[in-house]
């Protein structure tokens, strides 16, 4: 596989990752709970490895190419998001020993991997770019091209996510009244998503 063609899909893939939607909504709410934010990008790493998984194995091509399934994938997407939304705006994160103990480490990856497995739009993003970064007369086969590219995207969300949920919880923490205000704002953003997830299907 051509390293020109991974070094490509990188910079597509940092521009994609760099854009504020759900994945950036619950590692900010994560990492204003003011403990590591490593149970929370597990799981969103979690969830993008399993999408690149189906895509990789055939699946989502089959799921892609059938409306009802794909609706189906996008409402409880969109469900979970608002649901997910909701009790982060409910409930802010402020930085106090309660609230960190008020919840596991794997309740946090499991959420994780719900906001970015069960995200329909990570499916289709998938669905549309990791082919066109692959070579059908390549010595790979695409299965394995793929892998590789998903690889790439998973890793690199890994570091961005990282980066921004520790400087949540580094800048934010000592500043309850603003952690909250972040937090809200975090929980409504996944609401609006959520949201505009369901509609668009709903109406198309």
């Amino acid at each position: 596989m051509a390293i020109g063609s991974i070094a490509a899909f990188w910079g597509v893939a940092v521009v994609l990752i760099a854009a504020p939607g759900a994945d950036w909504a619950f590692t900010i709410s994560a990492g204003l709970r003011g403990r590591s934010v490593l149970p929370a990008v597990a799981g969103l790493v979690i969830g993008y490895a399993g999408i690149t998984a189906i895509v990789a194995a055939g699946v989502g091509a089959l799921v892609a190419g059938s409306p009802a399934v794909l609706t189906g994938l996008t409402l409880v997407g969109g469900v979970y998001l608002v649901w997910h939304g909701a009790r982060t705006a409910a409930a802010p994160a402020t930085p106090t020993a309660a609230e960190v103990a008020a919840e596991t480490d794997w309740a946090v990856l499991v959420r994780g991997v719900g906001v970015s497995g069960l995200n329909p739009k990570g499916l289709l993003i998938f669905l549309a770019l990791l082919p066109q970064f692959t070579d059908p007369d390549g010595g790979w086969p695409i299965a394995g091209q793929i892998g590789v590219l998903g690889l790439v995207f998973v890793l690199t969300c890994a570091v961005f996510y990282l980066a921004l949920g520790s400087f949540a919880r580094l800048v934010l923490h000592a500043r309850p009244t603003a952690a909250r205000v972040v937090s809200r704002l975090s929980g409504v953003a996944m609401i609006v998503i959520g949201v505009l997830l369901v509609l668009e299907r709903l109406t198309t």
